[in-house]
């Protein structure tokens, strides 16, 4: 019979996530991959993605990062990631309107546009949407 995680999903500001979870899935550099009871020891480097905690009872709890590290353990599953969400928390309006400023700056910016931190920035408000929205997954 399978086990319980302990999942510790940490941003800097605050403890996102901390209890036990039926498996985690998450956005590595190298492709998105899912953890379950008594995955091999591992750390891996995350990008800008969704990560999704599924609940021993089934739930499953979605959370939009900005990248950060996993760390595997003797199934403790510990996160750190620059920034985190429950898709429940995320103000679309406001993630909205990040994305059009994004937009905006990269039509319009002119030499001293810093365009790699305009793109990220973009790349951050629409994963927020795409959490919030429920449409993980889908091309816009």
């Amino acid at each position: 019979m399978a086990g319980n995680l302990f999942v510790n999903l940490v941003a800097p500001d605050r403890n996102v996530f901390r209890g036990e979870a039926s498996r985690v899935r998450a956005p590595g550099v190298e492709g998105s991959f899912e953890v379950l009871y008594n995955h091999a020891p591992m750390i891996a480097a995350l990008r800008v993605g969704p990560i999704f905690v599924t609940t021993p009872t089934g739930d499953r709890i979605a959370f939009a990062t900005s990248g950060g590290f996993l760390e595997v353990a003797e199934n403790n599953v510990t996160i750190l990631v620059e920034s985190a969400e429950p898709a429940t928390e995320i103000d679309v309006e406001r993630a909205r309107a990040a994305e059009e400023r994004a937009l905006s700056l990269l039509r319009t910016g002119g030499e001293d546009l810093d365009r790699t931190r305009a793109e990220r920035s973009l790349e951050r408000a629409r994963n927020r949407l795409r959490v919030a929205m429920g449409q993980v997954g889908t091309k816009r």
